[in-house]
């Protein structure tokens, strides 16, 4: 029998923890002091609709343009008068809006000025759409300046009936969503909290490292902790169970600060967040290959969950959101946030808990995790301004685009590993009865199978 695995004491915890943690500190440290620009802005479009027309507001990252447009913008030269003028064509040229007759409106683009978001520095654009008719009625718009060159680029739509009162946001436009149906009347109160949802759906199902991040902790999930090795739960209700631990220590870290940030009580600088969320995969990549210490995962969740939830505060704040309806875009937020989590652990868990039963799941674990902890390096070292670019990033793309074929790929992995293990077994392996012993190459006993 496999000797009893005794709990660690906190002392013990501690030890093995104090080095990841300093190692973490330092790293992120070191991302602070680089380049202050934020590498991940956002564009954001604010309509104000009116009875005859919608004006509109567009936020545009100066820094974003650059990569988008292959250009050196800076704040003082982006307003010389040949280069607004492109810019106002660029942007009318990627702006719509059709009625529900399908008539196209006119749409007109002016202005320009610089003004500091989020600690960076955005170029200001009025635009103003006309129906053909002269009454404004529902009408899709469409939007797609700098997602067209850059497909990790993201732009925020928000509305609100004329120049008073609140923006609600409608959409988070991508590459794959460049249009959002919009209401002439009231568009707060018909959207706002299912637009919340969906904003938060939308946040995590676009954001590779949230899900690699969560992917990564449910690896070991179906594995418990021996020393340094992780071996095979003999009972997949303690695999369930751990799964339970992980999600509500993510859902608990991130929840709190995302509430902090929103509000304003608590506030980091973007690259020092977004840095850490890449060495928060690298930690949790680590951890699936060789356990940092036992149940390190439902820790790792917890603490990082906390940097996770300062991302989407980011995010919100990008909304310019007043008190009037924080609470309810929090709410709706977050509420999609757990969706997406809960929809993730569905796709994925019951194939890792099949694969683990095999003895496949090792080097599938084991890969898996190493492909994980060179994305988040790389996700680190651009962030960091270590690199202008990210050659890994189409790897992280694919759970973006394909994740439904993937998580096919992943039952069909499992089912055929574990079908194959059944068809070897001998014909004389006898029936399991409660209180025996799953069998086993290694040993009997709670542990059946130990990494090498």
């Amino acid at each position: 029998m496999p000797a009893p695995i005794r709990p660690l004491g906190p002392v013990t915890v501690a030890r093995r923890l104090l080095p990841v943690l300093g190692t973490l500190i330092a790293l992120l440290l070191f991302a602070t002091v680089r380049a202050s620009a934020h590498p991940l802005s956002t564009s954001a479009v604010l309509l104000d609709v009116d009875t005859d027309e919608v004006t509109a507001t567009v936020q545009l990252p100066i820094d974003q343009l650059d990569v988008a447009l292959g250009t050196t913008y800076t704040a003082d030269t982006v307003l010389a008068p040949d280069t607004i003028a492109h810019l106002r064509a660029y942007v009318q040229h990627h702006m719509s809006a059709t009625g529900t007759d399908g008539q196209t409106w006119s749409t007109g683009v002016g202005g320009g000025r610089v003004e500091s978001v989020d600690g960076v520095d955005h170029l200001l654009l009025d635009a103003t759409l006309t129906p053909a008719t002269g009454t404004v009625g529902e009408f899709t718009f469409a939007y797609d300046a700098v997602i067209d060159q850059l497909v990790s680029h993201r732009a925020f739509v928000s509305a609100r009936d004329g120049h008073a009162g609140d923006y609600t946001t409608l959409a988070m436009l991508s590459w794959q969503t460049t249009s959002v149906v919009v209401t002439a009347a009231e568009p707060v109160a018909a959207t706002g909290f299912l637009s919340s949802v969906e904003l938060g759906v939308e946040h995590i199902g676009g954001g590779s490292d949230h899900l690699l991040f969560l992917i990564m902790l449910l690896l070991p999930a179906p594995l418990v902790a021996g020393g340094r090795r992780w071996t095979r739960r003999a009972d997949p209700r303690r695999a369930a169970l751990r799964v339970v631990h992980v999600v509500t220590a993510f859902a608990a870290g991130h929840s709190i600060t995302l509430v902090l940030g929103a509000t304003g009580l608590i506030h980091l600088p973007t690259r020092l967040v977004e840095s850490g969320i890449a060495l928060s995969v690298l930690v949790s990549a680590i951890h699936a290959i060789r356990p940092i210490v036992r149940r390190g995962e439902v820790f790792i969740a917890g603490s990082f969950g906390l940097l996770h939830g300062l991302a989407f505060a980011a995010l919100l704040a990008e909304l310019d959101l007043t008190r009037a309806n924080l609470v309810l875009t929090l709410l709706g937020f977050n509420v999609g946030i757990e969706l997406t989590q809960l929809l993730v652990v569905a796709l994925v868990m019951p194939s890792l808990v099949l694969l683990s039963r095999t003895t496949l799941y090792t080097h599938a674990r084991v890969t898996a995790a190493t492909v994980g902890a060179l994305l988040a390096a790389a996700w680190f070292a651009e962030r960091s301004g270590l690199l202008a670019g990210n050659p890994l990033e189409p790897l992280g793309d694919l759970l973006v685009d394909h994740p439904v074929p993937l998580a096919g790929g992943l039952i069909a992995l499992s089912v055929g590993a574990y079908a194959v293990k059944r068809l070897r077994l001998p014909a004389t392996t006898p029936t399991l009865t409660a209180g025996t012993q799953e069998p086993s190459m290694t040993g009997t006993g709670r542990a059946v199978t130990v990494d090498p």
